[in-house]
């Protein structure tokens, strides 16, 4: 699947709970355990599934020739606010625009559930995707969360 060349995406909704979206999350935790010491014990941050569907949230599932390559989530935080969460692409996919448009989907799907305003968290380790947030527009802003191991905090208006 790797090449130079960008991938053509599909983006469908879709549940973290249900496949293929149970499998990639369950990828991008495995992930986030590795390279965050102690995570597996005490998690960054709790989102379920049930908070990533409409009326207030939506959960995406990116196809690339009819394989899944990428999923993401956003939940309401408050009036007018969501954050994005579970952004993950698979090894072979990344470096070929997929979490670009994986973010612009989630951006997308933000505007159609009426949210003015869409905010997200990273941590240290996560230095591609703090470069691709900045890189479209996302500026830090404090702490909004309890995520004990983001240290990166950015806010988006649409």
């Amino acid at each position: 699947m790797r090449d130079d060349v960008a991938m053509a995406i599909e983006f469908r909704p879709g549940r973290a709970d249900r496949s293929p979206g149970r499998e990639l999350l369950a990828e991008l935790i495995a992930y986030f355990n590795e390279i965050y010491p102690g995570r597996a014990a005490r998690p960054g941050s709790i989102t379920t599934a049930d908070e990533m569907v409409a009326p207030h949230g939506a959960f995406l599932v990116g196809y690339a020739d009819g394989e899944a390559v990428a999923i993401g989530g956003l939940r309401r935080l408050e009036d007018g606010i969501c954050e994005i969460k579970r952004m993950y692409v698979v090894p072979a996919a990344r470096s070929r625009g997929a979490g670009r448009a994986l973010l612009a989907a989630l951006e997308d799907a933000a505007r159609a559930l009426g949210y003015e305003r869409v905010r997200l968290d990273a941590g240290p380790q996560q230095h591609h995707s703090r470069a691709l947030f900045a890189d479209v527009g996302y500026v830090e802003i404090e702490r909004y969360n309890a995520n004990h191991i983001a240290d990166y905090f950015a806010e988006k208006r649409l």
